[in-house]
């Protein structure tokens, strides 16, 4: 049986890290000190319609993207902007967004209700076709 959920774990992660609202993500989007970050399956992607501009991530992957050393890293990771993460509801990103600011990756956010939220605040979206 487990002894913490994943309630928990969000929250204590929420505790930890900057959470932004989706309103002020949109404002980001064309700061060049920004990196806006899916870390969605690319089937929501395809599904769901993706943020222009943004990075994605796997969530899978992000740790190994993440750091320098790993066979995986992205350049991406060592450019020195600010990293705001993303999923559908804001749950996988704040996990997210707490497991790369322990590594050290700084600074970073994520955004509070996700894609979702994103969408509702007339944040734009474009088609991702399959590759």
């Amino acid at each position: 049986m487990i002894t913490k959920g994943i309630k928990e774990l969000c929250a204590e992660a929420e505790a930890e890290i900057e959470t932004i609202k989706a309103e002020d993500a949109i404002k980001l989007m064309d700061d060049p000190d920004v990196q806006i970050v899916d870390i969605r399956d690319v089937r929501e992607l395809w599904r769901e319609g993706a943020v222009p501009g943004a990075h994605h991530a796997p969530r899978g992957m992000l740790e190994f993207w993440v750091d320098p050393v790993s066979p995986y890293f992205k350049e991406i990771f060592g450019s020195g902007k600010k990293f705001v993460f993303f999923c559908a509801g804001g749950m996988r990103s704040a996990l997210a967004t707490h497991a790369v600011q322990r590594m050290g990756l700084t600074p970073v956010a994520h955004i509070e209700g996700g894609f979702g939220a994103w969408k509702e605040a007339g944040g734009p979206t474009e088609v991702k076709e399959k590759k």
